[in-house]
C-alpha cells in the first residue's frame, strides 16, 4: 500500500473508536479478534495487541476498530495509535492473511424486486463493503471494483450499487428483470464463492468536487445536523436498505430550514421516491426535530 492515510473516529461506545483508511484492506467481509491467539491470521491486529490497553480488534475494508480496557481514555493515546497503523500498512504490512482454502465458502445470493422497476437488489449471506459506493458505468467501475466491473459486462446494466451485503442493479429498458434475474444472480454467487476482489480502492479520491459534496459526513457535525443523521441512521438507512437502496445526508439550510440528502442505488430515479420522501422522511425529521425542518429534498446519486 502506498500513501494510506487514517482518520480518528469516535463512537457511542467512549471505549471504542474508529481508525478510518482511505485504501481498501481486506477484500469484502470482516474480522473480529478478541486476544492475540485469535489474531493468527491477523499480523496487523497481533501488532495491536501487544499494547496493553487493548481489548478487542474489529476489521473491515475500510476502517478498524479498536476497543480499550479502562486503564487509560483513547485520548491519551489515539494518535499514536493511528500513526502505529498508518506506518504498518505504508510499509506493506499484512492486514488479514486472506489466503484462499480449498473449501469454498458457503454463500448464497438471492434476488429482491425494488420499489424501483429498473432496480433489482441481490442480496448475500457474505458482508460485502462497510461503505456504499455507486458506479454510473463501466469506466467508473473499472477504477475501483473488479466486481461492478464485471457486472456491467451484460449488455443491459445501466448502473451498480454495492452495499454491506447486497448488490443493487439498474438495467436499461431493453429487457425485462424476469428475463434476465436468474442468470444475474448466478454471476454474483460464482463471482462471490471464487474470492475474487470485490472492491480494490475506494472511489472518493476520484469523484468530482460536485461528488464530493454529497459524501456522508463522519464526525464533524454538531446540533441539529448532527441529530439529523442520527436519525436517518436509525429510522430511514434500515428501511431504504431493505428496497436496495441507500439515502445519504448532504446539508442543511439553517435559514430555510431545509434537508438534502442524496438518494443511491435502487432509491435513484425512483418513481415512489418522492413520495417516500415526502410521506416518510420529511414527516419523521417534522415529528422528530419540531420547528427545525420546513421540507426535505433530494438528489439523485
Amino acid at each position: 500500500m502506498k500513501d494510506v492515510k487514517i482518520t480518528v473516529q469516535e463512537t457511542t461506545n467512549n471505549t471504542i473508536i474508529k481508525f478510518n483508511t482511505n485504501q481498501v484492506l481486506i477484500n469484502g467481509g470482516s474480522y473480529e479478534y478478541s486476544n492475540i491467539d485469535e489474531a493468527k491470521n491477523s499480523p496487523l491486529a497481533q501488532q495491536l495487541f501487544y499494547l496493553p490497553f487493548v481489548k478487542k480488534v474489529f476489521i473491515t475494508a475500510n476502517f478498524i476498530a479498536v476497543q480499550r480496557f479502562d486503564i487509560l481514555e483513547w485520548i491519551d493515546v489515539q494518535e499514536e495509535v493511528k500513526e502505529q497503523i498508518e506506518a504498518y500498512l505504508n510499509d506493506e504490512g499484512v492486514v488479514v492473511d486472506e489466503a484462499p482454502t480449498s473449501k469454498k465458502e458457503a454463500i448464497e445470493v438471492y434476488s429482491e424486486v425494488t420499489p424501483n422497476p429498473s432496480v433489482m437488489k441481490f442480496a448475500s449471506n457474505k458482508s460485502l463493503t462497510q461503505t456504499n459506493v455507486e458506479y454510473k458505468n463501466i469506466d467508473e467501475a473499472s477504477k475501483s471494483s473488479p466486481l461492478a466491473q464485471a457486472v456491467f459486462n451484460f449488455p443491459f446494466v445501466k448502473e451498480v450499487f454495492i452495499s454491506d451485503n447486497y448488490v443493487s442493479v439498474t438495467k436499461y429498458d431493453m429487457v425485462e428483470w424476469s428475463d434476465v434475474f436468474a442468470e444475474v444472480r448466478t454471476f454474483i454467487r460464482e463471482y462471490l464463492v471464487s474470492g475474487k476482489t470485490i472492491i480494490k480502492d475506494l472511489p472518493s479520491e476520484t469523484k468530482s468536487a460536485e461528488e464530493d459534496k454529497a459524501e456522508e459526513p463522519k464526525v464533524q457535525l454538531e446540533g441539529i445536523e448532527a441529530q439529523i443523521v442520527d436519525i436517518l441512521d436509525e429510522y430511514i438507512k434500515p428501511a431504504v436498505a431493505s428496497d436496495g437502496g441507500n439515502i445519504a445526508f448532504r446539508s442543511y439550510d439553517v435559514e430555510h430550514k431545509i434537508v438534502s440528502v442524496v438518494l443511491q442505488g435502487a432509491c435513484s430515479g425512483c418513481p415512489s421516491s418522492t413520495a417516500t420522501l415526502k410521506n416518510g422522511i420529511e414527516n419523521l425529521l417534522k415529528e422528530m426535530l419540531p420547528n427545525q425542518i420546513n421540507e426535505v429534498v433530494a438528489i439523485n446519486g
